[in-house]
């Protein structure tokens, strides 16, 4: 016989496969029979009609496409023998899918089936239907369905029940038609049934809350009933698996009594005690008694409170933990994230096996377990867990330190107690994990450090120490270069000992000897070593001596292909050499900064600093830019000098700091380099300047911050476009000091009371540059009308983009009331459309009134023409 006529057996083609050696080989063989069983269609063959579905489907599940046979299985469907029908299904099942239009054609051939006399045939289109029954199928076939759920074969009602899921999930909207029949299969004593009716329950209960009403009222003590006596049944040896009486009927029971108890107290409390008692009686020994404890726990978390239950479901989690097979562990652990948003104290007790987990062999474990862990924290335990996650991550796999790293450094931001312990903790992870730390965690380290003034002195100590054991860490280094050039002298001199801490003795080449290992490391990039040349040039102010040492140093890298360094090493070599009078004021320490715009921020021991009037908002009166962006969300001023506004309105609207003499963080991070270049917010001059040439290290684009400078008065910095110096002059030159000039202010304009409410009014009085028409002078006076004293004033302002506005300070932040004093204020307004267009403004004022936040705006268009 041929072996590739549509004679051959299955069991031949399965074997002539098999025999092949390439894939080629393969393909060859099962194209011939594919040719051979399309001519048998051709002929429409009878006899072998079956045998060629057969082969058809073992094709199929080789991967191979079959589609030209799909015809044959409505044919044999169709036909009234039980094998052909049998085999027409399978391939029916297997051929075919729902989204076929051909499956519009059998709708009838199964409704005759499912009406048919034989129970084997009607199980035959139960399978079928259930398997790939579609939208239109199940509105037309629902009725026969629901008919065979009363059926007395338990198998066809086994079959009828699962089908009638399918349906469910096909048409939502026919679910109340199967409810009646659903209830009265929970009754049944035949576990087949009796589970699959559980499970059709479940499902009604999921698609419509009138099934979900229903079984809550009628079924739930029957339910409750049914698997007491499954859990107290004596030993059935069809139903017994691992000493265990049906464990699959026990789950289905629980998933469907957690969906009823869910939201409803009086059907919790009803099965309160049987699932106390399965929680007790079942064995964890087995695998069985292991799952049937996680549905029961899954089921006392999910139904209404019951505080001892929920203990004894979060004990059987802890054993959990304890067991030897990792998949236990991991479904422990998810369901243990799950409990402790509704008992965490509970949780609380397992955390030391918790811990243990975190460090776990298996990954998928560990990290799961410290996930667990970063919730389990609060501030009574925060010690502990951090101790115990800092000392693990001494061991831990190179694979798992970012995850944990970064877990410990925000855990202890979030509940750092006070400012010495987060430092002690934050040095720990830089020394053991500091190359996986993120930019922005040594970033606040450093903000934190900055403003700890009395642990300026402890730190830098602990971090020379750190730095000797540690000098490959990069994050450290660059915490320890800052610190050491910062407040190097505090190391050398041992300022600010603390009680907890030895004296050590380190010398100024020491101290200079740490900044050059690391510029010099074979690991430091540019920014480590852009924040080194820094350091040194700190250090040559603090450390005299060593001030012809450090030059050396940075003159390495004047020749350095890399522009940063190159363009900082001669910054530096000319600052040392020609600018020795001013050095020591380029060099002083940073004033306190803002740690955290948005929150969160470590503890402090001392007050925290007021802001200057439209430099920041009060936390008492929050305020929001003048086009209605909230403050949160304005963007950071570049090193461009663009202010929060400017990209908006096209105008300069950071105002600077009051004239006294306490040294304020400049508004939103923004430099005082960027004040002595006239493009941010000017500042007044004091004794305190913060550090010239960091402004530009974190700068994708090198800025020189020489560039620019203008001379300034005695009091404070004015600005001057940097075009009006003559090339070849060194602009370090003009900060010799000189007298201030007093300039003519130009012809006077008309005053005008430019805003009026029933509390406040604010008057305008002009004047102009001499030889600049397009620049106007604007002194802003405002008067309180109302009997009280106005605390926090603010006064802030936006112009359009043709009009350029900067806000001098206020002459003050308190306006007496009924109008025995005033603040005055002055605007400087540059019209780019001089002659064209006239000012305009919108103002925005807040104050404190009787400790009420006001809030009061406006628009001016009065101005006088001309300006």
């Amino acid at each position: 016989m041929n072996p590739f006529s549509s004679g051959t057996r299955l069991r031949d083609m399965i074997r002539a496969i098999r025999a092949c050696k390439t894939a080629a080989e393969e393909r060859g063989v099962v194209r011939k029979e594919c040719a051979a069983i399309r001519a048998a269609i051709n002929e429409n063959d009878q006899d072998y009609r079956h045998r060629n579905l057969a082969k058809l489907m073992f094709i199929h599940m080789l991967g191979y496409p079959t589609h030209f046979g799909q015809m044959e299985c409505l044919k044999l469907i169709a036909a009234a023998g039980f094998p052909e029908k049998r085999i027409g299904y399978l391939g029916l099942m297997l051929l075919l899918d729902e989204r076929q239009e051909v499956l519009m054609l059998v709708t009838n051939s199964l409704k005759q089936d499912l009406n048919h006399s034989n129970q084997y045939i009607v199980g035959l289109a139960l399978c079928a239907l259930g398997n790939i029954c579609s939208a239109e199928m199940a509105r037309d076939l629902a009725p026969e369905v629901e008919r065979l759920l009363q059926f007395r074969d338990p198998n066809i009602r086994k079959k009828a029940a699962l089908c009638s899921i399918r349906i469910i999930k096909k048409v939502p909207e026919l679910a109340e038609n199967f409810i009646n029949p659903a209830a009265a299969l929970l009754k049944e004593k035949h576990h087949g049934v009796l589970i699959t009716g559980v499970q059709l329950c479940t499902d009604l209960c999921k698609a419509s809350e009138e099934a979900l009403e229903y079984f809550r009222k009628k079924c739930t003590e029957g339910l409750v009933k049914t698997l007491k006596d499954v859990v107290n049944s004596p030993y059935a040896p069809e139903y017994d698996i691992a000493g265990i009486t049906d464990p699959f009927l026990h789950i289905r029971l629980l998933k469907l009594l957690r969906v009823l108890g869910q939201g409803d107290e009086d059907a919790s409390e009803c099965m309160n005690d049987i699932l106390a008692q399965v929680a007790t009686k079942t064995e964890s020994n087995k695998n069985a008694g292991n799952a049937i404890l996680y549905e029961c726990v899954a089921t006392i978390m999910s139904i209404e409170d019951n505080g001892g239950l929920r203990v004894l479901a979060i004990n059987i989690l802890g054993r959990f933990l304890s067991n030897r097979d990792n998949n236990i562990r991991y479904v422990a652990l998810n369901m243990l994230m799950r409990a402790i948003t509704v008992d965490a104290q509970a949780v609380q007790r397992h955390r030391a096996t918790i811990l243990e987990c975190v460090k776990d062999l298996d990954a998928s474990i560990r990290k799961r377990a410290l996930e667990l862990v970063y919730v389990l924290v609060n501030e009574s335990n925060v010690k502990p867990l951090t101790k115990e996650l800092i000392d693990y991550l001494e061991v831990s796999d190179q694979d798992f330190k970012g995850d944990l790293t970064a877990k410990i450094c925000s855990l202890v931001k979030r509940f750092s107690p006070e400012r010495i312990w987060y430092i002690d903790q934050m040095l720990k992870v830089l020394s053991e994990a500091g190359n996986f730390v993120k930019d922005e965690v040594w970033h606040a380290v450093i903000v934190v450090i900055t403003n700890s003034s009395d642990l300026h002195g402890y730190t830098v100590r602990a971090l020379y120490r750190a730095f000797q054991t540690s000098a490959d860490q990069e994050s450290l280094v660059r915490v320890a270069v800052w610190c050491i050039g910062e407040y190097g002298d505090m190391l050398v001199n041992n300022i600010g000992m603390l009680d907890v801490e030895d004296p050590i003795t380190v010398t100024e080449s020491d101290a200079v000897d740490v900044i050059e290992i690391a510029l010099k490391h074979h690991t430091s990039d540019l920014t480590t070593k852009a924040m080194a040349l820094i350091a040194l040039l700190k250090l040559s102010s603090r450390f005299p001596s060593c001030s012809e040492r450090i030059k050396e140093i940075a003159d390495q890298y004047k020749g350095s292909l890399v522009l940063e360094l190159q363009q900082r090493s001669i910054e530096l070599n000319s600052i040392i050499s020609k600018h020795d009078d001013i050095r020591s004021k380029l060099v002083e320490r940073m004033p306190v900064v803002d740690e955290n715009p948005a929150g969160d921020s470590i503890p402090a021991t001392t007050a925290s600093i007021n802001l200057p009037n439209g430099v920041a908002k009060p936390s008492s009166a929050p305020l929001v830019d003048l086009l209605d962006l909230n403050s949160d969300d304005a963007p950071v001023p570049s090193s461009s000098g663009g202010d929060f506004l400017q990209d908006l309105l096209g105008g300069d609207l950071s105002p600077a700091p009051k004239q006294s003499g306490v040294n304020h963080s400049p508004n939103n991070g923004t430099s005082v380099l960027m004040d002595l270049l006239s493009i941010g917010t000017p500042t007044q001059s004091s004794p305190a300047v913060p550090d010239l040439l960091n402004s530009g290290q974190d700068s994708k684009k090198p800025v020189s911050p020489l560039e620019g400078l203008s001379s300034p008065s005695s009091n404070s910095i004015q600005p001057t476009s940097s075009a009006g110096f003559a090339p070849g002059i060194d602009l370090l030159d003009s900060f010799a000091a000189s007298p201030p000039k007093q300039e003519n202010n130009g012809p006077a304009y008309p005053s005008v009371v430019a805003f009026e409410s029933s509390n406040l009014r604010i008057g305008f009085n002009f004047s102009k540059l001499p030889g600049n028409p397009q620049t106007t002078l604007i002194e802003a006076t405002f008067t309180n009308l109302s009997p009280s004293v106005y605390a926090d004033f603010i006064f802030q302002a936006a112009v359009p983009k043709f009009l350029q506005l900067h806000l001098e300070p206020a002459s003050s932040s308190s306006l007496p009331a009924s109008g025995n004093g005033s603040i005055t204020q002055t605007l400087r307004v540059t019209n780019s459309q001089h002659g064209k267009k006239s000012l305009v403004m919108r103002i925005r004022i807040a104050y404190k009134m009787n400790n009420k936040d006001v809030l009061e705006e406006g628009q001016i268009n009065n101005f006088p023409k001309g300006l």
